[in-house]
């Protein structure tokens, strides 16, 4: 049960971050024929229109906030993050769990961390009444749910991550090995 919530979850946020992927690229091809419009209405009228989506670079930039953030828990838990593992490969094969547990752990640490100065950040953003300061005045705090909604994600996924390889782990014990081996017939493990 809770497996499904959580797949939920990551494929929810997933599905966020696409939405704002898409968003993008709409923006952005509305403002090209925009431009295109504006351009032959200069040669044929002898100047331009002047057709604009106010703001539309702040409004994109935000997208891609949201786009980045909302698509780090999923993309963790499908393991497709880019993953540094110079150290890792170069490490005895029986010590590589237990430094990738404490990866997780830490970047499970820092992303709570992150998290909790994302909201704080944002809280003060809402009672300060921040805006932005483009064309359209985007209160700050709005794009700032994005990124504390993705960083959350991220950190129950490395959590997540965390718990499974924990158990992964207790259930490498060589105690438990030996005690399965001889339960399915077979000799000692030693």
């Amino acid at each position: 049960m809770i497996r499904k919530i959580l797949d939920w979850i990551y494929r929810g946020s997933g599905l966020l971050a696409a939405v704002f992927l898409f968003l993008i690229f709409l923006i952005i091809i509305i403002q090209v024929f925009l431009n295109i419009i504006d351009r032959l209405s200069g040669i044929v009228f002898g100047s331009a229109i002047g057709l604009s989506i106010p703001s539309y670079a702040d409004i994109a930039g935000y997208f891609l906030a949201a786009t980045s953030f909302l698509g780090l828990g999923a993309t963790f838990r499908r393991g497709e993050l880019i993953r540094v593992s110079l150290i890792l490969d170069r490490l005895p094969t029986a010590m590589r769990p237990f430094v990738e547990l404490w990866c997780c752990f830490l970047g499970a640490l820092i992303s709570l961390f992150a998290s909790w100065h994302a909201i704080i950040l944002a809280i003060e953003a809402y009672r300060f009444k921040e805006l932005s300061s483009g064309i359209i005045a985007i209160p700050v705090w709005v794009p700032q749910l994005a990124l504390i909604l993705g960083l959350l994600v991220l950190s129950i996924a490395l959590l997540d991550e965390f718990v499974s390889q924990l158990f992964a782990l207790g259930n490498k014990s060589p105690k438990k090995q030996r005690t399965q081996n001889l339960n399915q017939g077979g000799g000692s493990n030693e």
